[in-house]
């Protein structure tokens, strides 16, 4: 049971049959029969059906995960332990309240920010904001302080005594001592990465020292992602960043791939962080970064990476400006798919971040907090399009926790009641708020588990992707060890849904459901298994063992 200083989650009821309330000599009682018989509910709306076919399997899934920029190196460090806790629960417990719902999402993979030392510099940074700034484990004279990103280091650790399966440590610029200009972002104009060539290997031994630092601390990193969205120029106060080029995304994937072999690490390096999937997928921009499946995992390419060591099979991109309108957002995916089957089918494409940076028909951009269902419903569209046409294997938000006014988190940070004299109270306390996008990312981590595989889901009115994204959308994945199955049906209209299921051979009469809606945080139901209620704007996920 979450802390009083939670908002209170509201719990969707499930519908009770109406049959022993009302005498049938009535005829209402004698209608509300006849449409129960018929198979549709009372005050539902249309109907569709949906066929699950378990052996047409596409990828498997490896994760569904967010990051702990910028806000976690405060809360970890400073906000109260109940509040830490409570926090870390929402974003990856798989346990249950005593009614069966869950108490969080289950995320299976946490981004850590490994800094670079803007914080220490602080105002001379040049990053207008605190709170993008970071700490660094290095030192000015070239020694390590693991009680750096203490707020960081408390929130990895509590991934994983929560059961997540990877942690993947993330750079967004080198440590400041090796950069061209003393700051953790480039200078107007730079097109290419902001460091200094002589210290291209004690990067790659920083992040190195690192990985084995997170390995001692029993929190190993399983991946190293040392570049971030290198075709933007990054040459604002924003955040640390930096551009670079292919050229120099091959250069530091060679060189952090043999640092963390040479040590005998686990961890792989996973590139490209793209900051649109359209530069994975074919060549765009001025600073070279483009076209990076051919020119990563093309065995012909100068920088192929194939063989270097501790590299992860894997590239990935952001789905930024991509999503609208419908149209574009489905042409992007499956251009993206065809690329990564012409180079080498064997490639997985993970969407490594998301959030709402554009302004359309449906969404007002970024700026403005949604804690509602508006928000919720797009992002479960998109990570909809980018698992099933994509074909992505893993899903990634952006931050896993914020106190700024923006569609950028799933949990979010108010301040506490009274007067403060502390310019930034939430920076040691304050009160916990959850999204509806919480909850609608959870209707995907906390049961599409890693190692399940997606299988086909098919309309029984052949509509298109398109229409789909406008109405009902239904994927599948089945875990093949136990016959776990569990389907995400996305509800974007204002109607109530009827949704008859064929093909999944549930085993049981009824099996268990899980609601997020206005008034719904994934509530667990039960609804049969041929035919499941889908409220308006909502999204349903349906569990059970397949025969």
């Amino acid at each position: 049971m979450l802390l009083p200083f939670i908002t209170r989650r509201a719990r969707w009821d499930s519908e009770h049959s109406l049959l022993w309330r009302i005498p049938f000599v009535t005829l209402v009682g004698w209608l509300v029969g006849v449409s129960i018989l018929a198979g549709v509910a009372p005050g539902w709306g249309s109907s569709m059906g949906i066929r699950i076919d378990v052996k047409d399997e596409h990828q498997v899934i490896h994760s569904f995960g967010a990051s702990d920029c910028w806000t976690c190196q405060f809360v970890g460090k400073n906000w109260p332990i109940e509040k830490r806790n409570a926090i870390a629960d929402l974003l990856f417990s798989t346990a249950t309240d005593s009614s069966g719902n869950p108490k969080g999402i289950g995320l299976s993979m946490w981004r850590v920010n490994i800094g670079a030392g803007s914080a220490e510099q602080g105002d001379a940074s040049k990053i207008g904001s605190r709170w993008h700034r970071a700490e660094c484990f290095l030192n000015a004279d070239g020694t390590y302080d693991w009680t750096k990103q203490q707020g960081e280091q408390w929130f990895a650790k509590a991934a994983k005594a929560r059961g997540v399966r990877y942690l993947l440590g993330f750079t967004n610029s080198p440590p400041v001592q090796y950069t061209l200009n003393g700051i953790a972002h480039a200078d107007p104009g730079r097109t290419a990465f902001n460091i200094r060539p002589d210290a291209l290997p004690k990067f790659a031994d920083f992040l190195a020292e690192v990985a084995a630092h997170f390995d001692k601390a029993g929190i190993p990193f399983d991946y190293i992602s040392p570049i971030n969205e290198p075709q933007h120029a990054w040459d604002t106060d924003k955040q640390e960043a930096s551009p670079a080029n292919n050229a120099e995304v091959f250069e530091v994937t060679r060189l952090v791939g043999k640092a963390l072999h040479d040590r005998g690490l686990p961890a792989k390096v996973a590139i490209a962080e793209a900051g649109s999937i359209d530069y994975l997928a074919y060549a765009r921009g001025h600073n070279r970064a483009s076209d990076q499946v051919k020119e990563f995992w093309d065995p012909s390419s100068p920088h192929y990476i194939g063989s270097v060591p501790n590299v992860a099979r894997v590239i990935s991109g952001h789905s930024y400006f991509t999503t609208w309108p419908i149209s574009a957002q489905i042409e992007a995916r499956e251009r993206l798919r065809k690329r990564v089957e012409q180079i080498d089918p064997r490639l997985a494409f993970w969407q490594s971040e998301f959030c709402i940076l554009e302004s359309n028909d449906e969404t007002t951009g970024g700026g403005g907090r949604d804690l509602g269902m508006n928000t919720a419903l797009y992002v479960a569209r998109v990570i909809h399009s980018d698992l099933t046409i994509a074909d992505a294997t893993q899903w990634s938000w952006w931050l896993g926790v914020s106190g700024h006014d923006f569609k950028d988190s799933l949990v979010y940070l108010d301040k506490l009641g009274g007067a403060s004299s502390d310019p930034d109270p939430l920076r040691s306390d304050g009160t916990v708020v959850p999204s509806k996008l919480l909850w609608a990312m959870g209707n995907f981590s906390r049961f599409v588990r890693p190692g399940m595989v997606r299988v086909g889901a098919t309309y029984d009115d052949h509509r298109s992707p398109a229409d789909a994204a406008s109405t009902v959308m239904a994927s599948a994945y089945l875990d093949k060890k136990t016959k776990r199955l569990a389907i995400v049906l996305i509800n974007v209209t204002k109607e109530d849904q009827v949704v008859k299921l064929s093909g999944a051979n549930f085993r049981g009469k009824t099996v268990d459901s899980y609601t997020t809606s206005a008034s719904s945080d994934l509530a667990k139901g039960s609804t049969s298994p041929c035919e499941v209620r889908v409220p308006a704007r909502s999204v349903v996920t349906v569990v059970g063992a397949a025969r």
